[in-house]
């Protein structure tokens, strides 16, 4: 189907979706995680950020797009066992600002980062991204070649990501939000039915992904005119394919423990991404989890969580 003919197929759908879309209404779920967490300001915006554990050892972790620091809610529990766990929705998602005069530019997604863990006083800390959030992640990681950071990362954790852009199977509607044209266009009309389907086909058993999993999903990417900065921050794929060389040559020369925790069904970040991330950063541990898709902190919490901790401990 040529992208003309597709798109046509996509508006009229999410035409006659938004046309039969409910009201917004907020689960009590996103309330419940609003109220575990806080809002920091950085750099004249706020940043909504969950710490929770009390371990000797600090973990931030970086989320993915289109959701929010709430993907982690299941493992959280887990991890925060061990570590003192630091999780933030990026600018433009969740529960931080969104404003509409910014970027949205990966690299000061990585400024944002940074600057909120200096605020909350992380001097190190292990670093774990999945999908959008490996970006960020790899930023910062190229930073750390040329200058010293704030913050010393000790090891670092990437999870289901098209960290290679030309292997990834990218969905026709990410493709359509980063055009500079149509993206503007397609946000508007995205719709609670159109979204919980797409999310159900990035996950091996979607029954794991529940009612209120979604409508929390939904309200966390929506609130403050979420749906209208979806274009800018959808930009980022353009910013993937432009700073490749920076990013995966900063994961070739790693010199830090590194672990690629992949998803191995995941229909977007398919395994072939994972394999080559193994191969080319020095060291590097592959763990596979069968049988879960695009959220395995959410489909496979305790495996996830799981893995993630015994690497941490060999690293040690």
């Amino acid at each position: 189907m040529q992208v003309s003919a597709a798109f046509s197929v996509l508006l009229a759908a999410a035409l006659l979706a938004a046309c039969t879309d409910a009201a917004p209404v907020t689960p009590a779920s996103v309330e419940q995680w609003r109220q575990r967490g806080k809002r920091v300001e950085v750099a004249g915006r706020k940043l909504f950020v969950v710490e929770q554990g009390s371990g000797p050892e600090t973990l931030v972790i970086l989320h993915g797009y289109p959701t929010s620091s709430h993907d982690f809610v299941r493992a959280l529990p887990e991890l925060a066992k061990r570590y003192r766990v630091v999780v933030h929705d990026h600018l433009g998602f969740g529960l931080s600002d969104k404003p509409a005069d910014y970027s949205y530019s990966l690299v000061e997604q990585a400024d944002m980062a940074l600057l909120l863990w200096q605020a909350l006083g992380i001097e190190r800390a292990h670093l774990l991204a999945h999908d959008y959030g490996t970006s960020v992640a790899t930023e910062i990681l190229a930073r750390r070649e040329h200058f010293a950071l704030p913050v010393t990362i000790d090891t670092v954790t990437l999870c289901n990501a098209s960290v290679h852009l030309e292997l990834a199977h990218l969905r026709l509607t990410q493709r359509l939000l980063a055009n500079p044209w149509l993206g503007p266009l397609v946000a508007p009309l995205s719709s609670r039915r159109f979204f919980d389907r797409q999310m159900r086909g990035i996950w091996v058993d979607p029954s794991k992904l529940t009612d209120d999993d979604l409508a929390a999903m939904w309200a966390l990417f929506i609130r403050d005119d979420g749906r209208k900065r979806l274009p800018a921050i959808s930009g980022y794929l353009h910013e993937r394919r432009r700073f490749r060389h920076r990013w995966i040559g900063a994961l070739t020369r790693l010199d830090i423990p590194a672990h690629v925790l992949w998803a191995r069904e995941d229909p977007i970040a398919v395994a072939a991404i994972a394999e080559r991330l193994a191969r080319e950063i020095p060291g590097a541990q592959l763990t596979w989890l069968d049988r879960v898709g695009h959220y395995p902190m959410l489909e496979a919490p305790e495996e996830w969580a799981g893995a993630a901790l015994r690497f941490w401990d060999e690293a040690r």
